[in-house]
Formats: structure tokens, sequence, C-alpha cells
């Protein structure tokens, strides 16, 4: 793929393939699932020495709370994460309404201790974590831009292959669509000030850098990011289980564009989800076919992100409901599905 030969690898790859090669060859000795669940935004720098860069929306709570319930259900998981997003078990004390300060006290004896209305709650995810821990069977890989993703994605897809069909593809981060080519990025920090526009040099490649100022003016030429998600179908990750998500804010089109992403990449399903209602509902849309809606009912959706609070529970004493924990075990029994019918292309929805 010509992106890999014209972008740089980053620096912090090699570090992290070995720690997945260790990771994955114990796995697969133990013939148990992996996971490799993306999560986060990813950034697009506009120089090589950072100042400025294009965010992508996303504090990944889908993948963080995904892969506590692929935990759950025995799976192993690479939790290839932007850096300082949410994280497993982490996710339940870092959001923005409470400060993880909130759940500690003084003791009597002047020492720090969780404070007793949350003790239950903060041990039961303890002592999911310290499962985990023991088990070894979360890794966390960071990343920060869309370069980065990519390089992890490729080389880790790649080296599960060993696992074949007991490995499985959640993508879950929001990966930008454009990107500033390494050979048309500036070096320093583009410069605001018109006295100075002078001194900023070109890109690499003999064209205006990708971001430069003309006059008083930004301007900003990005290219599109490399549709990657067809190579991992047919050639890093041929014999694994592929799922995308697809986030639209046209109700109208969701169904619709669900079913022209899978027909496009020739992946196992695509979960449909709408900004304003993506907590509560989500469209599968399957391989086989096959459509189905999973929702939360009003009176148990989650009003936080850890759903594990007191105030997190619905109406009438009925627990919350954190619509992963509907998603997981649906994709676990396509994905035993998968492995058993040996076709990986066909698989009928649970009804």
């Amino acid at each position: 793929m010509e992106y890999f030969e014209n972008n740089p690898r980053p620096a912090s790859l090699d570090s992290h393939i070995a720690l997945a090669r260790a990771f994955i060859d114990q796995h697969a000795e133990q013939n148990r699932r992996v996971a490799l669940v993306t999560s986060g935004g990813t950034t697009v720098p506009l120089e090589n020495q950072t100042v400025r860069f294009i965010d992508n929306f996303s504090a990944g709570t889908r993948g963080a709370t995904s892969a506590e319930y692929f935990l759950e259900s025995g799976y192993a998981v690479i939790f290839l994460h932007r850096q300082f997003s949410l994280l497993p078990y982490a996710r339940h004390y870092s959001h923005s309404t409470n400060c993880f300060l909130d759940y500690m006290a003084f003791s009597s004896s002047g020492g720090v201790v969780i404070d007793t209305e949350y003790q239950h709650q903060m041990g039961d995810v303890l002592a999911k974590y310290k499962k985990a821990k023991h088990d070894n069977t979360l890794l966390l890989l960071p990343f920060t831009t869309v370069n980065e993703y990519l390089w992890h994605l490729r080389d880790l897809a790649m080296l599960m292959q060993p696992l074949g069909p007991n490995s499985l593809f959640y993508l879950a981060a929001a990966v930008s669509d454009f990107f500033v080519p390494a050979d048309r990025m500036v070096e320093h920090k583009i410069q605001s000030s018109e006295e100075f526009h002078s001194q900023q040099p070109n890109g690499n490649s003999g064209e205006p850098p990708a971001a430069h100022m003309e006059g008083k003016r930004l301007i900003i030429d990005l290219d599109p990011v490399p549709k990657f998600l067809k190579l991992l179908v047919d050639k890093w990750a041929p014999h694994s289980m592929i799922i995308s998500f697809k986030l639209e804010t046209d109700p109208s089109m969701l169904a619709e564009k669900s079913r022209y992403a899978l027909k496009k990449y020739s992946h196992h399903l695509v979960i449909g989800n709408l900004l304003n209602t993506r907590k509560w509902e989500v469209l599968f849309v399957s391989a086989g076919g096959g459509e189905k809606w999973l929702r939360v009912p009003a009176n148990r959706r989650t009003k936080s992100v850890s759903g594990s609070r007191p105030e997190d529970a619905g109406k009438d004493s009925e627990p919350a409901v954190e619509i992963e924990s509907w998603i997981v075990p649906e994709i676990e029994k396509l994905h035993t599905q998968m492995i058993e019918n040996g076709d990986p292309r066909e698989l009928a929805l649970f009804r």
C-alpha cells in the first residue's frame, strides 16, 4: 500500500508490536479468542512539530465500555486507543461529571479510604480489573494521530493472522477521513502574522504546504485517508471477524449507508448508530442480509458514562443498562456461528 511507503513509521510501533506478539502468543496457546478493539478519535497534525491539529469527535466511551464486556465474555482484548481517552475500568471514575477524588474520604485515623457510599461499586470494578491484570487478558496500546493508528492497525492485524477465526476486529475508533501527507507538512508552527509568512518553508513535495497562510486566511488542503477496511478484509486479516461502525445524523440514511458499507468492503457486520441516540440504540446489519435493532428501554438508560453509580439507575428501580452489554453478547454469538459454520460472510442475526 503506497500510504506506508510515503508516511513515517511511528517511533512507538516496534515496542508496541513486541508487547502484542507476546500477548497474542499466550492466548493462541490457550486457544482463547482475541478481540482488537479500537477506540477514540484520531488527530491530523498540520505541522511536524505539532502545535495545531484537526481532531475527531470521540471520548472513547463505546470502545472502553465494549472492551469490558468482551473481557467478561472470555476474550483477550488488545485495546488500541487514543491516548488520554477513556480506558476500560478506569472509565467509571474518569468522566467529566465527577472527579475520581469525589469517591474518596478520610478515615478516622487520617488515612485515605474509599467513601462508604461507593465501596461496593468500586470493589466490583476493581475485582474485574485485577482479574484482567492477573490473567493478562488486557493489553493497552495508545495512539494519537491517524498515521499512528493506521500503522498499528496494519501491523497488529498481520500479527494476529495465526489466530485465524479466533480473532475479531471491533473498529469503534473515530478515524479521520482526511489527512496531511508527510511530504506536504511544514516542519514548524504555522505563522499567523503576515510579517513572518515568507519564512514558512514549503512542503517537501515542491507543492505549497497542505496548511499555509494566504493573507490573513489559513488554507488547509487535505488528502483523503486511504480506505483501509477493504485491505483489512482481503489481506491483513482475511480469516478474522471484522465489525465496523457507521455514525450518521440523518435517520433516513442510516440503514442504507450501513448496507452500502457492508457491500463495499465485504466484511461481517456494520453497527449503525445515530449521533443523538447512540447510547441506547444501534442497528445491526449483517453479511447474511439481516438487520436488527437493539434498543434500551427509556427507563433503563444510563445517565452517565459508567452506569455504575446509584444515580444511574433507571426509574422504578429497574437497573440501568449499557447498550454495549447487549451488543457484545450478540457479537459473541455471531462469532461462534462464523467459527462453527466455516462460512465467514453468511451470518444470520439472532432474534
